[in-house]
């Protein structure tokens, strides 16, 4: 069995790329469900097992699998560009490709905090937790990425709670009002606008309302969740549709929805920087893919930023952090040998079945025959003798066998094996 990560991430890839093989949250169990037909439909994989997860994130999108295929590591590459509609040419320079332990120790360290943009954040964890669940859901989970998740999640836990890798750690929220802070002197001078109501904006909702802006408004497509939202932050709710009307009210605007397309387009931002009169306008796009139309950028009086703009920001405080990661990688390296030895010892285990199995059956053959023997009134002694060296002789029959007919190197070979087999002295 294969075990593969194949992927991008920041560090790989711009988020005008990335964005363009992201998967939205309900589309992850159909994005498994089409990975394991990938495999299972082509005649040459017919039949052979296929294991697969997807983690799709602002900052990555990849695929674990495990496969007994002769190549799926580059299969899983042409799936994924496949799926998206993607020139294959144009999207494998900026994968990675990670084999065996190296794809173990990639998950164990993306869980962990080690592979993100804001080293030691927490969010990837649950990010990771959701999308096994979704696979899971989908049938895309067997023993090897089963037990792989569950060791993960395990070594996670340990590299948090044992280490201080997110004690400096700088998240993505507050390198947001840094961000802003660059525009405007200071945040709780203006107005700030939220779209969306998920986790990351729940974070910048409360870095932002520490700051006391003169307002802030939380803006979604379901007014209910949004009140909810701004209700635990003193703040106000309007629906994703009043935006036309209301974008020019605010000078800080950071948007993080599971839109597949845009929702803020360059006219609608011209009519507000008009109204405005050129009074410059923070625009923050955490989405992937993005919210905000990248020509936006070029307007004057606006300073839109995307979530790779932050990556400069979240880099402060890395020497503090520095000790903690080798006590990280430390944990993670022993998670990487256990799990690998774990693999190695499953590989055997048909083997180990198929030897119980035949000597099952020389036993119950021998087991038959003396009792044969004994209804026919042979003496109790005789019996057990022969019982004795017929399954000496069945059971040696194999070994001597290959030995006779072995040449060279392989006899050689098991010259030094099978007394060790046997456990006999030379």
């Amino acid at each position: 069995m294969q075990l593969i990560t194949v992927g991008l991430n920041h560090t790989t890839a711009p988020v005008s790329l990335r964005e363009k093989v992201a998967f939205a949250p309900d589309q992850l169990g159909l994005a498994v469900a089409s990975a394991r037909a990938w495999f299972g439909g082509n005649s040459t994989r017919a039949g052979v097992a296929y294991e697969t997860a997807i983690l799709s994130t602002c900052n990555r999108t990849e695929l674990y699998c495990a496969s007994a295929a002769a190549d799926p590591m580059d299969a899983t590459a042409h799936f994924l560009a496949d799926y998206h509609k993607l020139d294959y040419a144009d999207l494998r320079p900026h994968l990675y490709t990670l084999p065996q332990a190296d794809a173990v120790r990639h998950v164990f360290r993306v869980a962990s905090g080690l592979d993100s943009m804001v080293l030691g954040e927490a969010q990837i964890l649950g990010q990771m937790k959701d999308a096994v669940r979704r696979a899971d859901a989908a049938g895309g989970l067997g023993m090897y990425l089963h037990q792989m998740f569950q060791r993960t999640f395990s070594v996670a836990k340990e590299v948090r709670s044992t280490t201080e890798i997110g004690a400096h750690s700088v998240s993505m929220a507050a390198a947001a009002v840094k961000l802003a802070e660059r525009i405007f002197d200071r945040v709780g001078e203006q107005r700030v606008l939220l779209i969306g109501a998920g986790e990351m904006i729940e974070l910048c909702a409360a870095h932002f309302a520490a700051q006391q802006p003169k307002s802030l408004t939380i803006a979604n497509r379901t007014l209910e969740r949004g009140e909810a939202l701004a209700a635990r932050f003193g703040a106000s709710a309007i629906r994703l549709a009043q935006l036309a009307e209301q974008l020019s009210q605010f000078d800080i605007i950071i948007s993080c929805t599971a839109s597949t397309l845009p929702i803020i387009g360059l006219g609608l931002v011209e009519r507000a920087i008009k109204n405005r009169r050129h009074k410059p306008m923070f625009m923050l796009d955490l989405a992937v893919p993005r919210d905000i139309e990248p020509e936006v950028k070029r307007l004057d009086d606006v300073y839109l930023y995307s979530v790779d703009d932050l990556a400069r920001v979240v880099q402060s405080g890395l020497d503090n952090r520095q000790a903690a990661v080798q006590q990280a990688e430390t944990i993670i390296e022993t998670g990487v040998q256990s799990y690998m030895h774990w693999i190695n010892n499953r590989t055997v285990v048909p083997v180990i079945r198929q030897l119980q199995e035949s000597s099952e059956n020389i036993r119950l053959l021998e087991l038959e025959r003396a009792r044969k023997m004994l209804s026919k009134g042979a003496d109790i002694d005789s019996v057990l003798d022969a019982l004795s060296k017929g399954l000496t002789a069945k059971f040696l029959h194999g070994p001597q066998h290959a030995l006779h007919k072995a040449e060279g190197d392989e006899r050689a070979q098991l010259t030094q094996l099978l007394p060790r087999l046997f456990q006999t002295k030379r």
